[in-house]
């Protein structure tokens, strides 16, 4: 069953933030993950939307949970915490079928 990283978060060092997507990314195709959505001009329908906000898809949970603690991704997870700020990342289930 697929699951979904939903994270929303607003962005403090654009420059040291530019470092962490190209290899984000590489990491999440080790996983088979996919982005579906990341948008830094959301809408709030209700409340206020922060700066960035993503749903990314992995094939499964054990996947998604594997990939948050790959040791490739620490170095990247410290970026992403040392220029961002007001962060929610949230795993999601799928529904089946």
């Amino acid at each position: 069953m697929p699951v979904y990283y939903v994270n929303s978060y607003n962005i403090t060092n654009q420059e040291e933030y530019a470092k962490y997507g190209p290899p984000t990314i590489e990491l999440l195709h080790k996983y088979g993950a996919e982005v579906l959505a990341a948008d830094l001009q959301a809408i709030g329908v209700e409340g206020k939307p922060l700066q960035m906000n993503a749903i990314i898809k992995f094939p499964s949970e054990a996947a998604a949970l594997q990939c948050y603690a790959d040791p490739a991704y620490q170095p990247l997870k410290a970026i992403r915490w040392g220029s961002t700020g007001n962060c929610s990342m949230i795993l999601v289930h799928g529904l089946e079928g």
